[in-house]
């Protein structure tokens, strides 16, 4: 019987989508249909870490590596954010 993979998945995933939600409201000129975009740009600038379950990283890591994590992610997000936006108005001005 073969193994069982659907429960893989990225463990940034969940927690830049949240953020992208979260920080939305700060870029009125993208749309929802943007945030998406947002979401890979950001996640395309983390590391990867695929987890089968969310406690799994989150278990190991120490407070500081948290903290770290978080901000990493910030940054992640607000990069994309600003990339997507950028473009936005690049396209918009032609």
């Amino acid at each position: 019987m073969p193994a069982e993979f659907t429960s893989l998945k990225n463990y940034y995933e969940h927690l830049v989508v949240d953020l992208v939600i979260d920080l939305a409201d700060q870029y009125p000129l993208l749309t929802e249909d943007h945030h998406p975009d947002v979401a890979c740009v950001a996640l395309n600038r983390l590391p990867p870490r695929y987890i089968r379950h969310q406690v799994d990283l989150a278990f190991h890591m120490t407070e500081k590596e948290r903290g770290e994590n978080e901000q990493l992610i910030r940054d992640a997000v607000t990069y994309a954010f600003e990339f997507v936006q950028a473009r936005f108005a690049m396209r918009a001005r032609r």
